[in-house]
């Protein structure tokens, strides 16, 4: 599965599934998806080595095309990498929240 759609991603992220956001530090402040780990693209090559290779990572932009592009390089080097299509713009208009701020970390439920 190369690409999933943002109630796929939804139930994923709801089960603690790991999220890459491949977009630049500027954006990711400005809004991410709650509990996303920043890794710009640019820097996902030297950064693999951080990644599991033994579950879904979840990568996500702004629109889908940089994270789709993200998730090609990693499924090529042996990652289950998954693109959140549409991307935060997709999850903001389905009505779920983004989060502003350089932590990831989820808040207590």
């Amino acid at each position: 599965m190369r690409e999933v759609d943002i109630d796929q991603f939804a139930q994923a992220h709801a089960e603690g599934a790991r999220v890459v956001d491949v977009r630049e530090a500027r954006e990711y402040v400005s809004g991410h998806v709650e509990g996303a780990e920043l890794i710009p693209m640019g820097y996902v090559p030297s950064q693999m080595a951080r990644l599991p290779k033994d579950e879904p990572v979840y990568l996500i932009c702004r629109t889908g095309n940089r994270s789709l592009a993200m998730a090609d390089f990693l499924r090529a080097s042996g990652y289950d990498a998954r693109s959140v299509a549409g991307g935060t713009v997709a999850w903001a208009r389905s009505g779920r929240e983004l989060v502003e701020g350089r932590e990831p970390s989820r808040q207590a439920a």
